[in-house]
């Protein structure tokens, strides 16, 4: 599925399986686990192959998702 050229610096991308990746879908972000995506050795850009990115627009679809968790949001200033 991976091991093709990076695009951004020409190292390898290889398949990792992430323990948790999330992945943004219309506004909002689908935390997939154990996912196999595609990470270049050299600069570490990441790469979803286009079977990953359809279940991601499934679960987008559904009324209610498997679990939720919650994230911490806050305002970045800068410390002087």
């Amino acid at each position: 599925m991976y091991d093709f050229k990076c695009e951004h610096c020409e190292g390898t991308v290889r398949e990792r399986h992430t323990e948790r990746e999330a992945i943004r879908h219309k506004g909002s972000f689908v935390i997939l686990e154990d996912v196999p995506i595609g990470i270049c050795d050299s600069c570490g850009a990441r790469y979803f192959h286009a079977s990953v990115l359809r279940r991601v627009a499934e679960i987008g679809r559904r009324p209610a998702p498997l679990q939720t968790i919650e994230v911490p949001v806050e305002r970045y200033t800068p410390v002087s």
